[in-house]
């Protein structure tokens, strides 16, 4: 049985974030919980371990799926912050777990998770996304991925040294994909047609998207809001 998390006592638990208030640790904790999707992600935990055997992260990674459904299950306010300053961008969003037989999907609590993170501006997870500032750029205002040109060691430390390796033949790679430039940064070999790029941007601001980057680079918010205005009145 769940615990109330109101009514638990933080006092009989071992608390690694002390000067994180308890306080908001629990206000977190019911943001998550208040999401309209948290009673479709988790029903009770059987603790049977087969999200963890089937989880590609946990082969690499000090992670547990059934570790974020437990935490989840029980109310642990502190084990959560703890996942969500420690874990949530360990998981692979794969979405493995929901081969759980209770239906859990600890991959979907990590969505909220990580969604709470970047809404309240959380500096370990605001570390963890500046690397990838290029790449969101990219994908929000190319509605394309990563180009060649931008898988450079020094953006990417935490990929290994695959990616020094995949640099150091950049030359072949751009024969192999021509580049251009535009906007400063390298366009893959496939260009998004315009229609595409306005539905996309339309999305971007009816979900909030947008928004959500100021939390995270507030000087690539304001390119992608610029950018983006910008051409949305130009095809208006």
């Amino acid at each position: 049985m769940a615990t109330n998390a109101a009514n638990w006592n933080p006092g009989k638990i071992t608390d690694k974030y002390p000067g994180v208030p308890y306080e908001e640790k629990l206000r977190l904790f019911a943001e998550v919980k208040a999401d309209a999707r948290y009673e479709d992600y988790l029903y009770g935990c059987y603790e049977c371990g087969i999200c963890v055997s089937a989880c590609p992260s946990a082969r690499f990674y000090d992670y547990s799926p059934r570790v974020i459904a437990q935490t989840m299950a029980r109310e642990d306010v502190n084990r959560m912050y703890e996942i969500l300053v420690e874990d949530i961008w360990n998981c692979a969003q794969c979405f493995s777990c929901v081969r759980c037989p209770r239906q859990n999907s600890p991959g979907g609590l990590v969505t909220l998770i990580r969604e709470i993170a970047v809404r309240n501006g959380i500096k370990e997870t605001r570390d963890v996304l500046q690397g990838y500032s290029r790449v969101i750029y990219k994908v929000m205002l190319k509605g394309n991925q990563v180009s060649p040109d931008m898988l450079q060691p020094d953006f990417f430390p935490d990929w290994g040294p695959w990616v020094r390796s995949f640099q150091g033949n950049m030359n072949l790679w751009r024969q192999a994909i021509p580049v251009d430039s535009l906007r400063g940064v390298t366009d893959a070999a496939w260009k998004t047609d315009d229609q595409t790029l306005r539905e996309l941007y339309t999305i971007w601001f009816e979900t909030g998207n947008i928004d959500l980057i100021a939390e995270i680079d507030e000087g690539l918010y304001e390119l992608l809001l610029d950018v983006m205005e910008e051409a949305l009145e130009d095809w208006a």
